[in-house]
């Protein structure tokens, strides 16, 4: 499909610059298909999920925890930024730099006293490949030191501040869920749960599930290509334990709906599915890009936050629940004031196929 079509115009003041709080007072707009290819929107509030969802249905989310990936440091003079988005072997991280005209191969950023890389491979569009230089046994306590002392919150870039990420981002920027270290961007949707919350969820017979997927910085750039079948995604590192997959199973057989948390957990499990639909444990790199036409075979429901226009998770909500429904509730997002991004509201999405 032609990339243009999944464009919309948004006014700038509609872009969350912080989240609501607390955090389940965010709108969450409910967006299901009605009979004759109608269209019902119903203005809701993410406390009151619990009413939307049925006793036996299971939550999907993921318990990623983002690290403070975004470092500033120097080349000589010139100074550079970079954000971490994909750890490789050993020391050596996948990274998008500014300027990265200013690097070559073989140079040194650094970025504290004792804490420095060598650039080891340059990129498309501003990636390089960043040498810590540290060997496998000594690496994750010290590197991780390192971070938590010079490394800021992996702000998304329409996240403005004039002096950068606060101290207030480093916890309105991580889930409730948050348990493995190792993204550099949050699973948003996972923002809007507060324990209260999930006390009601569990009281009302909706169970939980967790899985891991290491959201990189990729997932904040536009598709360029102009054709979705031009577009790769960055791929990212997850798992779907024995547990969550058993989870699934039972909820499957006694009739309960699989409600993804997010655009990774439905993506992971999407991954972790087998043609007939059975999750089974699944260890390793995924870079599943779904976009309309795409089948789903593990995803009943949708919780998600509101998207780029041309990016590849705008995609993925227009194959679950059909593009031009999704065009029609942006648009009344857009008029009903709703905020968009990572810090905004949320949709609560059924599938196109429930019509």
């Amino acid at each position: 499909m032609k990339t243009a079509l999944f464009d919309f115009a948004l006014p700038e003041d509609r872009i969350a610059l912080r989240p609501a709080s607390p955090r389940d007072s965010a709108r969450m707009l409910c967006v299901a298909p009605g009979r004759f290819d109608d269209l019902r929107l119903d203005d809701l509030r993410v406390r009151d999920l619990p009413g939307r969802l049925r006793p036996g249905d299971l939550l999907v989310v993921n318990d990623t925890r983002v690290v403070p990936a975004r470092l500033s440091g120097r080349r000589g003079e010139a100074r550079i930024e970079a954000t971490l988005h994909q750890r490789l072997d050993g020391a050596r991280w996948r990274a998008f730099a500014r300027p990265a005209k200013r690097l070559a191969v073989g140079q040194t950023v650094e970025f504290d006293a004792g804490f420095a890389a060598v650039v080891r491979a340059r990129g498309e569009r501003g990636e390089i490949v960043l040498d810590f230089g540290l060997d496998d046994a000594a690496f994750d306590a010290a590197f991780d030191a390192a971070l938590a002392r010079c490394g800021a919150a992996p702000l998304p870039p329409y996240v403005k501040r004039p002096g950068g990420p606060d101290a207030r981002d480093a916890v309105d920027y991580q889930t409730v869920f948050a348990r493995r270290p190792g993204a550099v961007a949050a699973p948003t949707a996972g923002l809007h749960f507060t324990p209260g919350l999930l006390d009601r969820l569990e009281a009302a017979g909706i169970g939980r599930a967790a899985v891991t997927l290491h959201v990189g910085a990729g997932t904040f750039r536009p598709v360029v290509a102009e054709d979705t079948r031009g577009h790769r995604l960055h791929a990212e590192w997850g798992e779907v334990g024995a547990a969550a997959a058993r989870a699934v199973a039972r909820t499957r057989t006694a009739g309960g709906r699989v409600v993804a948390v997010g655009t990774t957990a439905a993506r992971l499990l999407e991954t972790a599915a087998a043609a007939d639909g059975v999750v089974r444990p699944f260890a390793g790199e995924t870079d599943l890009f779904i976009a309309p036409g795409y089948r789903f075979r593990a995803v009943d429901a949708l919780l998600t936050n509101f998207h780029l226009p041309r990016s590849s998770l705008f995609m993925l909500v227009c194959a679950f629940s059909g593009l031009e429904r999704m065009r029609a509730a942006y648009a009344h997002a857009v008029e009903r004031g709703y905020r968009f991004y990572s810090y905004g509201d949320a949709c609560l999405l059924r599938p196109a196929a429930d019509a």
